[in-house]
């Protein structure tokens, strides 16, 4: 499955955004699915993810409350809701996709996302 990220920005603190994942190649519900951020010389942490059915989803500490995580196996698309930004959350945002309870192998080119205050 490919996967196109989409819907990144510069903001202001208290702005919101709403990141796409659009899927090809495959049905999106034959994957667990998320999104992760690398910060500027910082490793690649989940921000969220969302199971086959969408009925267990799982939110980073950081972003609880905040962001919210959905997807559309009918449209075979994700998305990631981002409220009450804040500069902290600045980062290059990345969708994936889990085959196996082995880990996300699929990946998508990340969208940036920069907060300012």
């Amino acid at each position: 499955v490919q996967l196109q990220a989409s819907g990144g920005g510069s903001v202001q603190a208290g702005d919101s955004l709403r990141l796409s994942c659009a899927a090809s190649g495959g049905p999106l519900r034959d994957y667990a699915i998320g999104w992760f951020r690398q910060a500027p010389g910082k490793e690649r942490k989940i921000v969220a993810a969302i199971s086959r059915s969408a009925r267990n989803t799982f939110y980073a500490d950081s972003v609880k409350g905040r962001f919210t995580i959905s997807r559309s196996n009918f449209k075979n698309a994700l998305s990631l809701q981002m409220d009450g930004l804040k500069p902290e959350d600045t980062a290059v945002y990345f969708c994936a996709a889990a085959s196996s309870d082995k880990g996300f192998d699929y990946w998508g080119q990340g969208t940036q996302v920069t907060v300012s205050s």
